[in-house]
């Protein structure tokens, strides 16, 4: 099982996943998207009826009308495939070498096993540990002063999960080797979220949301979830079967060659 074999599957599963959360976005999120930007053009029509030169900047946010360069329709269907493929492609070949780097390492996991815990860690603090401190919002929500200062501040958050995941992994290596599995998953988990708790007390609260209509913020926010949400599920269920076998035809070799040698 070499980290080559975990990357070239990988890739393969990445794009198997950027197909599959192409049909769960167009599907599930595109509705809740185009709701938003609906919502987003009423208010900027409104607003023309009183200043003809302020809905200039505002009308329009998707359509090709009002000087926008890609029309709502491309953004739907090749632009979500683009950025699917290229999100898939990306996470398969990142997971599949942080899968080939923990095999054998992760106590007496199989290397099926610690696909599948690298894939969930992997989840937990890229999507769902960010998504409850800074959750996704659509294009009509928000203050476009400050989405810098917020787009800056989500990554953070997102750079932090993941090293105080690694860190919380090492820990709970440590504490398996000397006391065994429940203690080291107890401390594990209980170091992350303990850490991670503080750290969204730190960091700012965005609270943006104005009069935009509550229901169909919270439709946005749990499709978003569900799309990104499938991608992991769908490289870490591909990827551990291909691990599982892997190893396998791994175990396949070695009793094979045990045998040639003692003929």
């Amino acid at each position: 099982m070499t980290a080559r074999a975990f990357l070239v599957r990988g890739l393969l599963i990445g794009l198997l996943a950027g197909f599959s959360t192409f049909a769960v976005g167009y599907f599930v999120a595109e509705p809740q998207v185009q709701a938003a930007i609906d919502i987003e053009e009423s208010g900027a029509a409104a607003e023309h009826a009183h200043d003809e030169g302020a809905a200039g900047e505002e009308a329009g946010h998707s359509h090709d009308e009002g000087g926008t360069v890609v029309s709502r329709h491309n953004q739907r269907t090749w632009g979500l495939l683009t950025g699917t493929l290229s999100l898939g492609l990306v996470f398969g070949g990142l997971l599949a070498l942080a899968a080939a780097a923990v095999v054998g390492r992760m106590g007496t996991l199989s290397a099926a096993q610690s696909t599948a815990l690298v894939a969930l860690i992997g989840w937990a603090s890229l999507v769902l540990v960010p998504f409850l401190k800074y959750p996704a919002s659509p294009p009509a929500v928000g203050d476009p002063d400050t989405i810098g200062s917020r787009t800056g501040w989500f990554f953070l958050l997102l750079g932090v999960s993941l090293v105080v995941a690694i860190a919380a992994c090492v820990l709970a290596q440590r504490v398996w080797e000397r006391a065994g599995a429940y203690p080291a998953v107890v401390a594990g988990v209980a170091a992350y979220v303990a850490v991670m708790v503080v750290v969204g007390q730190v960091l700012p609260t965005v609270n943006e949301l104005g009069d935009f209509p509550a229901d169909t913020l919270w439709y946005f926010r749990r499709a978003s979830l569900i799309v990104t949400s499938s991608m992991w599920a769908v490289l870490g269920v591909l990827l551990t079967g291909a691990a599982r076998r892997l190893q396998a035809q791994a175990t396949q070799i070695a009793a094979r060659r045990e045998l040639a040698a003692s003929l």
